[in-house]
């Protein structure tokens, strides 16, 4: 008979390790039904029929679904990717004294996020961010120093990025306490799966990430212990298995490590010692294989988060989809209900009364009939057929509860309108739009920049050289940069959808008064049209189209340029007739 071991004897699990694997089970217990409802939103968003969806359950023949969600979740993401990023430059440095706030430090601190979020990729890690805040209303990221390098025969390597990087986390990857009072205050633990391979990969590539070497022989004596006893395993084994695996035994079978990050403070009952700011990472649930004190100069609260609708007293926000599946699951029936009537219509079924000889439902087909014999099809009530007009204003309303207003979506309500009239509607209309994107741009892409800005400062060596765009010159320029030239009090902040709607109110109000200038001279002798042009070059944040009086010395030089032109051109026409006389 098999001896009956416990887990706690074949792993001994440091104390640190059982606290944080406690917490992550407790907390993926709370997550539990958010999870369901994701899951339910994301089988209508990637349906291609009703089989895969709640719809499966009714007894209709058709399965046809309209992608309805699908087209408001597309527009919704390529609308918010254009307001938050309107133009190439989209951040700006905002300094807290003189010093950092001097014109040169500006375009440094500028110059060198802007290069490390286009060679990082970091327009495509917020498409994929902005996706997860509209599929399940929240995103989750961080900022990590990465190095992209590739290795190539012999001791050549070719590096394709060295610097800091914006990590996405899955919410499915992530789990806090839902009901602390704000998200900065409670722990977060991040879950990662890799192989032994991975882990060699971070370690020959990533100095950050080298507490892991010393994991190897450990995970390795932990599998040994196990694998090799053939005992039964109780005492609570299922606390040492990682999600998605049946048993222990399958999971140290399967050549995969868990790994969960821990993100704040912790307490060790055991010790009584309360540690703060840590960053712990456990393996297998049960070995602690870092300890360490945040090193971000930012504080604690490296893991950003953005809600799309807040819920009271519980962090996990709502999205702006996951109210409306009710309303797709009633058009996907609506739409089927009315295809099967339809069927039943064009295909009826035959009835029989009284004595009838056999025959068959041909065309021309003769059929005897005896006394009081009939033969008629039964035709549905076809007014289900007019289900379209509930099916539009079904959709109508997803677009506009959505906060996806028609006018954004390019779509002109109907009505004559006066040019006042369509700019008052076009604000109205996208309020819900503007401010969602405005929040997501506050709470979480300005604190990602300034993550970027301290974490590539905080691990640079002694200077970079990055590439610079001269404006003026339209060519690329290579700078040097060092600590000293990025350091500064001050924020990074971003300027796309916070300032998009905003610049064209007051764009479009000062047309409306340069329309009153040109028509009433007795207002336009007292409004300054360097005042103007000097405004207008600056909400369109483009100021070398300003100069005093530029027009005047251009116009001096086309017409020296033209004088100039002309004057060759008669001593070459005057050399032509010496020439032929």
């Amino acid at each position: 008979m098999p001896e009956v071991l416990g887990m706690s004897m074949l792993l001994q699990p440091d104390s640190e390790a059982y606290v944080v694997a406690s917490n992550w089970r407790q907390w993926v217990l709370y997550r539990n039904k958010k999870i369901e409802e994701w899951k339910e939103l994301r089988n209508y968003l990637f349906a291609t029929d009703t089989r895969t969806t709640s719809n499966q359950k009714l007894p209709w023949s058709n399965s046809t679904t309209t992608p309805k969600l699908t087209q408001i979740r597309d527009n919704l993401h390529a609308n918010y990717m254009a307001a938050l990023f309107p133009r190439s430059k989209w951040l700006k440095w905002k300094g807290d004294d003189e010093d950092s706030d001097n014109l040169e430090k500006r375009k440094v601190i500028e110059t060198y996020v802007l290069a490390k979020t286009q060679q990082s990729g970091f327009k495509d890690t917020v498409s994929e961010l902005v996706l997860d805040w509209i599929d399940t209303g929240n995103c989750f990221a961080m900022v990590e120093f990465s190095a992209d390098i590739t290795f190539l025969e012999g001791n050549d390597t070719v590096v394709r990025y060295i610097g800091p990087k914006v990590q996405r986390i899955s919410p499915y990857d992530i789990v806090f306490n839902p009901v602390a009072r704000s998200f900065s205050k409670t722990p977060k633990i991040i879950r990662e799966l890799v192989t032994e391979g991975d882990i060699a990969a971070k370690v020959s590539t990533n100095s950050e990430d080298a507490y892991l070497l010393g994991a190897f022989d450990k995970l390795r004596r932990a599998r040994g212990s196990v694998m090799a006893t053939g005992a039964s395993i109780t005492e609570k084994a299922d606390g040492y298995v990682a999600d998605g695996f049946s048993d222990i035994m399958h999971y140290y079978g399967s050549g995969y490590v868990e790994l969960l990050h821990f993100f704040g403070d912790i307490y060790n009952s055991e010790t009584g010692e309360l540690q703060r700011n840590r960053i712990i990472t456990v393996a297998d649930r049960a070995h602690v294989l870092r300890n360490i004190v945040n090193p971000s100069w930012n504080g604690s609260d490296i893991i950003r988060h953005a809600g799309w609708r807040q819920r009271p007293d519980n962090l996990y926000s709502m999205g702006p989809l996951e109210n409306l599946v009710g309303m797709q699951y009633r058009i996907d029936h609506l739409e089927n209900l009315k295809a099967d009537v339809f069927d039943q219509i064009a295909y009826p079924k035959m009835k029989i009364k009284g004595e009838v000889h056999d025959f068959e439902d041909n065309l021309g087909e003769r059929i005897y009939l005896g006394e009081d014999g009939d033969v008629g099809y039964l035709f549905p009530d076809s007014t289900a057929l007019n289900a379209d007009m509930q099916i539009a204003n079904l959709e109508q309303k997803m677009e506009e509860l959505a906060g996806a207003p028609k006018q954004a979506m390019g779509f002109r309500t109907p009505g004559e309108k006066t040019a006042f009239e369509v700019q008052m509607l076009q604000n109205s209309a996208s309020r819900i739009f503007e401010f969602k994107a405005a929040h997501f741009e506050s709470v979480f892409l300005a604190p990602l920049l300034n993550d970027m800005l301290e974490c590539g400062r905080r691990n640079m060596d002694k200077h970079e050289i990055i590439s610079v765009m001269e404006e003026d010159l339209g060519i690329e320029l290579f700078q040097t940069i060092t600590r000293d030239d990025i350091a500064g009090r001050g924020n990074l902040q971003p300027v796309g959808a916070s300032h998009f709607a905003e610049k064209a109110n007051r764009i479009q109000t000062l047309n409306n008064i340069w329309q009153i200038k040109m028509s009433d001279p007795t207002v336009g002798t007292h409004l300054s049209g360097k005042k103007f042009a000097s405004i207008l070059t600056t909400e369109l944040d483009e100021e070398g189209l300003y100069g005093d009086n530029i027009a005047i010395f251009e116009g001096m030089e086309t017409q020296r340029l033209a004088q100039e032109g002309q004057q060759v051109a008669e001593e070459e026409d005057m050399a032509m007739l010496e020439q032929e006389g």
